[in-house]
């Protein structure tokens, strides 16, 4: 399982499962109710794929695993559900197996995520949406051939710090682009921390540099039609992933990835490709917002009064570096704005806490009455 990010570490933690006669695996896909895991597979050295269909009559529904010495069983993840999304199954998760339950394998036990990408859902309710878990770095595709929206790349990037993973920013379509050094250079400038690359996956352009820059799990994330499922192919060196065009009229892509996928790379290290974003709302992202603005947040640090509003008071560094020029307008007010996102989401959050509480609250309010109605009895 080395191979797929096992570690001495996560060893240790699983001892406990281990000695409840469970086995670790790593889940590649979830679908409802049920996900692909790699497990290890001594009996088979050759890793010539997938185990066969389950007793439900259902196999595995990814690839089938190039690696030797494992095999990918389709389980069940009913015994790890939980009302809260994020807590659920999700790609890239460590987990505890038993292979051997009837109807089909189970899923028992999630390990603890060393980190995690979450979005905010597109519901109204506060809730988070994980799209990819245990992360090393977070590969950001931002397609070319159109002028990027650099708010966007903002959003990504905050997303991809408040995970706890490495940004990594990835200009595909380059051989689509009249200028592709200029726009880096802009790209680089609302990416401080992070590194820049320009690459073609059709030319072959800047790949190589690519592939050296990835280990570990690297997640995949973007917009649909920035090219990640062809990206996503040429670093897999096969046709994992289906491709479609974007759109002639705009310029904008279809959904080709509907499920997250994890896929091995053949230098090493595993992908997870993500469906396409059309919306990156951030949850509770204030560390990774800070990370994303670290330029801003110097200068914030730098204004004569702590609790400077950034407004008309007298020696404020912000001020002055937007006025000379030194802060883009742009950047500012695309910081102010995620700000206040973020304080409207965390908000909506604290209520959903307490509403919870409260509804917890009069159950046990409820039990005490109704065991006080027993005992008069």
């Amino acid at each position: 399982m080395a191979a797929y990010g096992w570690t001495p570490g996560l060893d240790e933690l699983f001892a406990p499962h281990r000695a409840a006669g469970l086995v670790p695996g790593r889940i590649t896909r979830v679908d409802r109710g049920r996900c692909d895991v790699v497990v290890a597979d001594p009996a088979r050295p050759s890793g010539a794929g997938t185990a066969g269909p389950g007793p439900d009559g259902g196999g595995p529904s990814g690839a089938a695993s190039p690696l030797p010495g494992l095999r990918t069983l389709r389980a069940d993840t009913g015994p790890v559900g939980h009302p809260d999304p994020v807590r659920c199954p999700c790609t890239g998760d460590w987990a505890a197996v038993d292979p051997e339950a009837v109807p089909l394998p189970a899923v028992r036990a999630l390990l603890p995520r060393s980190t995690a990408v979450v979005r905010s859902s597109a519901s109204r309710r506060s809730e988070g949406q994980v799209l990819a878990a245990n992360v090393d770095t977070v590969l950001i595709a931002v397609s070319l051939a159109a002028e990027p929206d650099l708010g966007r790349v903002e959003r990504f990037l905050a997303l991809a710090w408040e995970s706890g993973a490495q940004p990594l920013v990835v200009l595909t379509k380059a051989d689509l682009a009249a200028d592709a050094g200029h726009i880096r250079d802009d790209v680089e400038a609302v990416a401080p921390g992070a590194t820049v690359l320009a690459v073609s996956a059709a030319t072959g352009e800047g790949m190589d540099v690519l592939a050296a820059c990835l280990g570990g799990t690297t997640a995949l994330v973007g917009q649909s039609g920035a090219g990640k499922s062809t990206l996503a192919n040429a670093l897999a060196g096969a046709e994992v992933m289906a491709v479609r065009h974007v759109r002639d009229s705009d310029g904008k892509g279809r959904h080709t990835t509907t499920t997250r996928e994890l896929l091995p790379l053949p230098g090493g290290g595993v992908l997870i490709d993500t469906p396409g974003l059309r919306g990156v709302g951030l949850l509770g992202g204030a560390e990774g917002l800070g990370h994303a603005f670290s330029d801003v947040e110097e200068l914030a640090a730098q204004c004569r009064f702590d609790d400077c509003a950034h407004r008309t008071e007298p020696g404020c560094a912000v001020a002055a570096a937007l006025e000379d020029g030194t802060l883009p307008v742009r950047r500012w007010e695309s910081y102010r704005k995620l700000q206040r996102e973020n304080a409207w989401i965390e908000a909506r959050g604290d209520a959903r806490l307490a509403a919870e509480r409260r509804r917890q609250w009069k159950i046990v309010q409820k039990s005490v009455r109704d065991a006080g109605v027993t005992r008069r009895r």
